[in-house]
């Protein structure tokens, strides 16, 4: 498959918001009810995601023109982390026609290559529960669970934390 692995634009934001809503609505059925699905992807604003922010680092992966991946990634981390991390990834969607094809390898890789670059040691993040194993195979570890609630629905994430970045 054809892949380009770019930083996000503001244009982008509406295309980012898509393929956040069907992922999260098309993969996590195995981990999450129906009810903590729709909680979860409730009401999702294409101006909540920080493409145009200095904090961050947002990529987007396309195929034939069409945005089918996106994340990002903060340099420096929140203080809601138990891990003692530097940086933090915030987020890595694929678009579920797509997915288990290397895309979401493809944005985590450029990712961590940038948080190396950018002299981060380490990095956390909170994985949905159908997302610990792609992040084990990058080489992150179970912290501990937390609970979330999203539009009155609790949703157990995962800390996760890796480092040994590459």
């Amino acid at each position: 498959m054809e892949l380009a692995v770019r930083e996000a634009v503001a244009g982008d934001a509406h295309d980012v918001r898509d393929v956040h809503l069907t992922s999260i609505e098309g993969l996590a059925g195995q981990a999450y009810t129906d009810e903590q699905i729709r909680a979860w992807a409730h009401d999702r604003d294409p101006e909540q995601y920080p493409i145009d922010s200095e904090k961050t680092v947002f990529l987007v992966a396309e195929h034939d023109e069409e945005i089918v991946g996106f994340g990002w990634m903060k340099p420096n981390a929140d203080d809601y982390f138990r891990a003692d991390i530097d940086g933090e990834i915030t987020a890595i969607y694929v678009h579920p026609t797509v997915a288990r094809n290397g895309i979401g390898t493809r944005i985590y890789d450029e990712l961590e290559a940038r948080a190396v670059r950018a002299g981060i040691t380490s990095l956390g993040l909170w994985a949905s529960l159908n997302a610990v194993p792609f992040y084990q195979a990058q080489g992150y570890a179970r912290v501990t669970d937390h609970v979330h609630e999203y539009h009155g629905e609790t949703l157990t994430l995962v800390e996760m934390e890796n480092r040994c970045l590459r």
